[in-house]
């Protein structure tokens, strides 16, 4: 069973909350200001969302292979995007996140006060992730395996949304399921680099920030089933309208 791969062992050590501890104020060192965000990933176990072999690692300043070629972002980009979707504002009542992974930030989230809806397109990651969030204690959480890059239109509108894999460009549909005032957080692909960027919709058009390099897997149209693992791909062209 994938979840039995999860760091299980007492918290001591490299993955003690005094590790966790350290890895705040590195973040704080390295510019991140909101104190919500801080407090947030001091109370979250990110070994535990790692397999055990890399639990020791959890709170280095790198990302960590998860599985099925994704990657938990490393510590500073997963505060950096919370920040982006706070700007000294209220916590976002729902937020949408496109692309679960390993369902760190999910908890991340959730511990901001969020009610959280999360896509994830390969199934034992999903599978992995909503087995985790059940024994860590998350309720506000709802996880849906599917294909992100139409966004979850049965339970729009959101408050914000933010997505962890890079695109071409803003996809057309994610707006029409943000409420106006909200914010779309997520890495843009362009020329062969990537930044990330937040966007402020006010109903009918977007506020583009950018807010710096950074570098992630590409966002799939399709699922990966949980029993086969095989590839349902999407063919449609996801970015349009």
């Amino acid at each position: 069973m994938a979840a039995s791969l999860l760091a299980l062992s007492p918290e001591v050590g490299m993955i003690s909350p005094r590790t966790r501890g350290r890895m705040v104020l590195r973040l704080r060192a390295e510019g991140i200001r909101d104190e919500r965000v801080l407090d947030a990933m001091n109370r979250v176990p990110r070994h535990r969302f790692v397999a055990q072999a890399l639990a020791g690692r959890a709170y280095e300043p790198v990302s960590l292979p998860i599985g099925y070629g994704q990657t938990i972002s490393q510590p500073w980009m997963v505060a950096r995007m919370m920040e982006a979707i706070l700007e000294e504002r209220e916590v976002p009542r729902r937020v949408l996140e496109i692309g679960t992974g390993s369902a760190y930030q999910t908890a991340v989230l959730a511990e901001l006060g969020a009610e959280v809806f999360s896509i994830e397109r390969i199934g034992p990651l999903q599978e992995r992730a909503t087995a985790l969030l059940g024994r860590l204690g998350y309720r506000q959480v709802h996880l849906q395996h599917g294909d992100g890059s139409g966004g979850w239109p049965e339970k729009a509108p959101f408050d914000a949304m933010v997505i962890t894999a890079a695109v071409p460009c803003a996809l057309a549909p994610l707006y029409r399921q943000l409420c106006a005032g909200g914010s779309l957080v997520m890495p843009v692909e362009e020329g062969g680099r990537q930044h990330l960027q937040v966007s402020h919709w006010d109903g009918s058009t977007a506020r583009v920030i950018a807010l710096g390099s950074c570098h992630f897997v590409p966002l799939l149209a399709g699922t990966v089933s949980v029993a086969s693992g095989e590839c349902a791909d999407d063919k449609r062209d996801w970015r349009r309208g």
